[in-house]
């Protein structure tokens, strides 16, 4: 029968005799495909009669026909059959996004990448609710942190909105999974004026460490008339982490505000440090007063920067820093303090700052809070306020 179809000046159809909804459609071209019309205003391609022949494009109609009558949409299986798991989505769609949009992305990525498992072949139409619950109680279960877990439901959350805006998604199955409640007032860790003390012996002792290595390194070279590498005894500091650290917690800012910092930011005129929005988390700019400490670590520090006119703690080969762990924890090791981050000098900054009686908005602004929310945490370690409030009663007696 095909055979005896010839193409016409514009597409036409032919339908089968034998079976409603099972049909033909020629081109001018000559090329014809099978369809199969499921419902009103709805078809199904099922190829090229040079690629499928009738009869199978008739089990293959006959089989579509049955789905819908039973209320499957065979579109829909189709569209899921093509789409993406949430890996591919993740590396595939949402990355190269990421990398051009969110400041935080290499972590984001990380996270969306190592702390989802159970999730990462199903497709995005399939993940639910219900599969989220359960991989929040199992990383509960697993001794994560009700904070970390909120953080990377928080991720998951904002890939899968990105998902639904997109069309990948019909809507969000992470909508209605609520973040566990977590303490946040209790949950801070800064460090008392003893560990403090205790951070800065450390880092002074590291400093003679390494003085001590290049002071036995350059008498070795002497001996054997090479040249000799700079004197550290000459210079405040003997690398970087000594001033990294002292700004980080006379500033409080953020480790990757710290990384990114650049000569042309530090006013040492004001004594103001300004961090730009394109490095502040929240993306607004804002200017940090220097005290004596910061001023003197920054300016101490400037007279021996490999680059006075670019990053302030360049790596070693002056790209940006990645990280400082491995230096960190040897000196937390050497101060015996535990449990400590380094983002925890920021809650120190502002810890210290709340218990010497400033304000909240004043702290929330050297912080770069855009809201009061965040810095409410805080708000214990100022008790004054609140014992006056109370305090009142008497008064009205």
């Amino acid at each position: 029968m095909l055979n005896k179809l010839k193409p016409a000046e514009a597409p036409y159809e032919v339908r089968d005799t034998r079976m409603t909804g099972f049909l033909v459609r020629v081109q001018p071209s000559g090329l014809m495909t099978f369809y199969v019309e499921y419902a009103r205003g709805k078809r199904y391609k099922l190829g090229r009669t040079d690629a499928v022949k009738p009869e199978a494009a008739r089990e293959a109609a006959k089989g579509i026909l049955a789905d819908a009558h039973l209320g499957k949409d065979p579109m829909e299986a189709k569209r899921a059959a093509k789409a993406h798991t949430f890996a591919e989505f993740v590396d595939e769609v949402y990355a190269p996004w990421a990398e051009q949009n969110v400041k935080s992305h290499r972590n984001t990525l990380t996270r969306l990448r190592a702390n989802f498992p159970d999730l990462s072949k199903k497709k995005l139409g399939e993940i639910t609710a219900w599969l989220v619950e359960k991989w929040r109680s199992a990383r509960l279960k697993g001794g994560a942190r009700p904070s970390t877990v909120n953080r990377d439901l928080d991720d998951l959350r904002s890939v899968l909105a990105k998902a639904v805006k997109w069309g990948h998604l019909q809507a969000n199955p992470v909508v209605d999974v609520k973040r566990s409640r977590v303490d946040d007032s209790a949950s801070i860790r800064f460090l008392s004026e003893d560990e403090i003390g205790a951070l800065v012996k450390a880092l002074d002792e590291r400093e003679e460490r390494i003085r001590a290595e290049r002071d036995n390194a350059n008498a070795w070279r002497r001996e054997r008339g090479y040249a000799l590498l700079p004197d550290l005894r000459e210079t405040a500091f003997a690398d970087y982490l000594k001033p990294m650290v002292l700004v980080s917690l006379h500033t409080g800012m953020r480790q990757g505000e710290v990384f990114q910092l650049k000569w042309s930011a530090v006013d040492f005129t004001r004594a103001i440090v300004t961090v730009r929005g394109e490095t502040a988390k929240s993306s607004r700019t804002r200017h940090i007063p220097l005290n004596n400490t910061a001023r003197l670590a920054l300016s101490d520090w400037r007279k021996q920067a490999p680059d006075p006119d670019g990053l302030v703690f360049p790596g070693k080969a002056g790209e940006v820093f990645n990280n400082v762990r491995k230096s960190w924890t040897a000196v937390l090791d050497g101060a015996e303090i535990k449990a400590f981050r380094w983002h925890d000098l920021r809650h120190t900054f502002a810890s210290r700052l709340v218990m010497a009686g400033v304000d909240l908005n004043t702290v929330r602004e050297l912080l770069g809070h855009s809201t009061i929310a965040m810095t409410l945490r805080y708000s214990h370690l100022a008790p004054e306020h609140k014992a006056a409030a109370v305090a009142k009663l008497e008064a009205a007696l």
